[in-house]
């Protein structure tokens, strides 16, 4: 919401959009991120009355063509020619018209956009993985008007959703992915209409026990359905499930949705996939006439997938046993059907396993804003709009605390950078204001937030200051209550700080990982790697904060005390040798040699530095730093080694 509102005034920007699971709210294990993104500058439209509502001298307009195209695919061809030189790339020409080609298109932004994470294409997406974590990326196009073609929507919708939300589905339209119909007559040219938008608000209209029969059947595909099947033969899909619960809430076979009648619901839903499966249609819920099984579950395999749905069938209920995840749940009620399954999520799981869910998602998605003191003002500006709004939820409160604090310290380093100049004046002036932002930003994030305080002050050699500042935090990070990715006393926790509000728990209690923008210099010590992130199109330097601390007392104390200096590189040393993933995630144990072997470098034990330098190297390269660390090592004086 901040990015993309931040972007309303630069026409010419992709605007992004979170799709799939994710968005819907499931945090499921293997579960991929979606992501949709579109140029801000292009509109298509149903109908050539619809260009009045445009500036077409700022906005290039793209018009649909259904006429020979399957139920839920349209070609699209150009208005007026557009100065994206993407899309003037991905043009044919047919019937003296400029088409957009959806392969030529998916082909060239994956190629080019999305080549650094290693992507393949997946469908209309670019498929890739960062870290463990996989991604499909979409580049689509935007229309601001309900299709045509399913206006019977609208019309079907007496029961559910209610009218409002109706309302808001319509007026947001619809989007276009870059992916044709096998069997349509210009399939490499053709493109999905997509209703990824209407369908998080569906989800977010279902009651909780909808909801869970949605997730329910999500892991019956994964855990049975489709275990041990080659991905090949993996038929059916997630967004088979969702499309079935979509048409049985709204047909209203089912009167109770309640929890009493999880089972129910879900055996109604497991019913409705079967008789798809039979007889090979399964109809779009927005336009029906858009079987998604065409070309796909036919013949041969079709026939295979039922007898596998026929086999679970047939053992009734007890089938959901398979699944390891749901198991333990449901066979109390599969013994006795008069007991009923608990759906309070509050009873499920604990307030500490819930904080600990909650902090991991909101401090791993931090904003990185690029080094341009406008375009952080601008940001700043959007979040001040968005503060007061009612609208919020108590999640998003979170998590606009969150983005303030990122904001806030990479506004306070922009600042430093740009106005630093021989005029005293001026930068004495700008300190100050650097200085407030972090102390704000450390008041609106968590403990590990405090380091950046201690980064600023080394940065500007006020050696003394960063290290008081260091002890304060490790004090702080000392207490027997903090949470640190999955490691937490249950106990000490809630007896700390258990019933207070999130705010609070995360100032308190709550240490996250120190992410750098690679843009900006924090600290001279680290600027290699960032350089060598960036080489490699990485998107920013995570380091554990424990580390980070470590190094800043070292490098601080070397113009301070010697002594203590070498007792915290000591610590340091200690600490990467045999910590075992409580203080450094496995994943962060490239940074985490790195950097005690520049800190051993810059102590003078050169062959400890070449020691750690190459166990760096051993270590799953997650931060991309490998070009750094070859570079380290050949500055290494070799005489001095031997």
């Amino acid at each position: 919401m901040v990015e993309n509102q931040d972007l309303v005034s630069t026409s010419d920007e992709n605007r992004m959009m979170f799709s799939g699971s994710r968005r819907e709210g499931f945090r499921l294990k293997g579960s991929d991120i979606d992501m949709m993104f579109w140029l801000n500058d292009q509109r298509v439209i149903w109908d050539i009355s619809q260009s009045q509502y445009y500036n077409t001298r700022r906005q290039t307009l793209i018009l649909c063509d259904c006429s020979d195209s399957p139920p839920g695919f349209t070609l699209l061809y150009l208005l007026s020619p557009s100065m994206n030189s993407d899309i003037q790339r991905s043009c044919v020409r047919m019937n003296n018209r400029h088409y957009i080609s959806s392969s030529k298109y998916r082909q060239i932004l994956i190629s080019e956009s999305s080549l650094p994470y290693n992507s393949t294409p997946h469908g209309p997406c670019a498929s890739g993985t960062i870290g463990t974590q996989e991604f499909d990326n979409a580049h689509c196009f935007v229309c601001d008007f309900w299709p045509p073609p399913a206006f019977s929507w609208i019309h079907r919708c007496n029961l559910w959703p209610q009218l409002h939300v109706v309302d808001d589905i319509v007026k947001n339209g619809c989007h276009f992915v870059a992916i044709g119909h096998k069997l349509g007559n210009h399939e490499d040219h053709e493109w999905r209409i997509s209703f990824s938008r209407a369908e998080q608000k569906l989800v977010y209209a279902m009651n909780h026990c909808q909801f869970l029969t949605y997730g329910l059947l999500k892991l019956i595909l994964t855990e049975i359905i489709n275990n041990g099947v080659g991905d090949d033969d993996k038929l059916l899909c997630s967004y088979h499930m969702k499309t079935a619960v979509f048409w049985v809430i709204q047909q209203n076979i089912i009167p109770h949705w309640c929890p009493q009648n999880l089972l129910g619901g879900f055996w109604v839903c497991f019913k409705l996939i079967l008789k798809w499966v039979y007889e090979g249609v399964c109809p779009n819920f927005f336009i029906p006439g858009n079987n998604m099984f065409l070309g796909k579950i036919c013949g041969v395999k079709q026939h295979q997938l039922f007898i596998r749905l026929s086999e679970l069938y047939e053992k009734g209920l007890a089938f959901l046993l398979h699944s390891p995840s749901i198991r333990s749940y449901i066979i109390d009620v599969l013994h006795n059907p008069r007991n009923s399954i608990c759906t309070d999520e509050h009873a499920l799981i604990s307030e500490v396993g819930f904080d600990r869910n909650l902090f991991l998602e909101t401090l791993r998605d931090r904003p990185l804003q690029k080094l341009d003191i406008q375009n952080c003002i601008r940001c700043l500006h959007t979040i001040e709009q968005m503060i007061g709004s009612p609208l919020l939820t108590r999640y998003q409160v979170l998590t606009l605390q969150n983005i303030t604090a990122s904001v806030l310290q990479s506004t306070a380093f922009t600042l430093h950078i740009e106005t630093y100049t021989p005029d005293n004046k001026l930068s004495y002036r700008a300190d100050i204001i650097s200085c407030h932002m972090l102390k704000l930003a450390a008041k609106f994030g968590c403990i590990t937030d405090i380091l950046y305080i201690a980064m600023y002050y080394y940065k500007t050699l006020r050696y003394v200051e960063a290290l008081s500042i260091i002890e304060m935090i490790k004090v702080k990070l000392a207490q027997p209550y903090v949470m640190y990715i999955n490691y937490v006393d249950a106990e000490m926790y809630t007896e700390a700080v258990g019933g207070q509000s999130w705010s609070t728990k995360m100032r308190q209690a709550v240490a996250g990982e120190v992410t750098l923008n690679l843009e900006i210099p924090y600290i001279s010590e680290l600027i290699p790697e960032q350089q060598s992130a960036l080489q490699n199109h990485w998107p920013c330097l995570v380091v554990p904060p424990f580390i980070l601390l470590y190094m800043l007392e070292i490098l601080c104390y070397r113009h301070v005390d010697t002594m203590r200096a070498q007792t915290a590189l000591d610590d340091l040393q200690n600490l990467v040798h045999f910590d075992r993933g409580q203080y450094i995630p496995l994943l962060l144990r490239d940074i985490s040699w790195q950097i005690l072997g520049i800190c051993q470098q810059v102590t003078g034990n050169l062959q400890a530095a070449l020691y750690s330098y190459r166990q760096s190297l051993r270590q799953k390269p997650y931060n991309k730093i490998q070009t750094a660390t070859e570079m380290r090592i050949q500055s290494l004086p070799m005489d001095s080694l031997h």
